[in-house]
């Protein structure tokens, strides 16, 4: 028997969605019953030849009301969300019907494995970094599929995410809350790293804003259940407080404090900077880039994360028994995945 399947792209115009949709279309495996492109810009311009895709308009609300938008459009078993960026290979629809055939009702999700292609003559910089680690990311959907029935049960995407950031885990989390489990596949998808402007990493600081409403959503603990590393916003605090109050008490003459504080600024400012410096080619390039946008990559950060909290302030946040619970259902599925891997 068959898998019954759809695929849903989000897209932004990107050139890239032609390999997509070429892999898709010409590659080996039972073919999805229906590809669905969701063209999430504000004012939709060309796209590459879609072949027998269905295109849809989002309206350029972002990525998980473009998701939405498709898999409440398609009447599949399963949906397979693939991003405008990937590379499928050429036998990914085998590789994904034999990832899904084989998984009981108890699984509302299948993650394919990622894999970011580095440079092999040189060390990696900063924004090559960063995209390698969706290798290891935890249900990121520039390859999930997902059960209907579990996106319905969910509610899907929840689409105060405007950005291509926390919104699959979240949705992860509600699914499992549901009773689901999610498992990662044996097919493998390539994402290659994307070209990126000077300003990059500082363009990314936008997500502390989305991180004020994970918090309300899951409690403080949401980085632990979502399996991030700590943050480094406290330290973004520290630096731009001590900036910023080292200008001021220069203003009023107070000479000492400024400059105690001012070395503070110096020392928090150049220590990040030289942590992100270190692992990388240190071209001249790549250091005067990290130099410049560790200077405003702590304020922006402090003022993006003020404005989530201001803009989701009305979100109930998660009380302690909610907490409880949650902590305990992670607790549970932890135990569980154990014993499915020990027998």
């Amino acid at each position: 028997m068959s898998v019954d399947y759809a695929v849903v792209i989000p897209t932004v115009g990107r050139d890239s969605l032609r390999v997509v949709l070429d892999a898709l279309e010409h590659g080996v495996g039972p073919p999805p019953r229906e590809i669905i492109v969701v063209d999430d810009r504000p004012e939709p311009g060309p796209l590459p030849p879609t072949h027998s895709a269905r295109v849809l308009r989002s309206g350029g609300r972002g990525p998980a009301a473009a998701r939405n938008a498709g898999w409440r459009a398609a009447c599949c078993e399963w949906v397979a969300f693939l991003d405008d960026d990937v590379v499928p290979p050429h036998d990914w629809k085998l590789r994904l019907a034999a990832d899904l055939e084989r998984l009981g009702l108890d699984v509302g999700a299948s993650q394919g494995r990622i894999v970011v292609p580095l440079p092999g003559d040189r060390r990696p910089t900063d924004w090559e970094r960063g995209t390698a680690g969706l290798a290891d990311a935890r249900w990121i959907t520039a390859d999930m599929a997902y059960r209907r029935a579990a996106l319905v049960h969910s509610g899907g995407f929840d689409e105060r995410f405007p950005r291509a950031y926390r919104e699959d885990a979240e949705l992860a989390l509600r699914v499992q809350a549901r009773g689901y489990r999610i498992v990662r596949g044996d097919r493998v998808t390539t994402h290659p790293v994307r070209e990126a402007g000077f300003f990059a990493s500082l363009k990314q600081q936008r997500g502390n804003a989305d991180d004020a409403l994970v918090r309300r959503l899951l409690g403080p603990q949401w980085r632990e259940r979502m399996g991030g590393v700590p943050g480094r916003l406290p330290w973004h605090a520290a630096t731009t407080a001590s900036g910023a109050l080292a200008v001021l008490c220069g203003v009023l003459g107070w000479r000492k404090a400024a400059s105690v504080l001012g070395g503070a600024w110096a020392g928090l400012t150049g220590w990040f900077a030289v942590r992100r410096i270190a692992p990388g080619p240190r071209t001249r390039d790549e250091v005067a880039k990290m130099v410049v946008t560790s200077i405003a990559i702590p304020p922006a950060a402090c003022v993006h994360r003020l404005r989530g909290e201001i803009r989701h302030r009305k979100v109930p946040a998660v009380g302690r028994p909610a907490r409880r619970v949650v902590l305990v259902t992670d607790a549970l599925e932890r135990l569980r995945t154990r014993r499915v891997v020990r027998s």
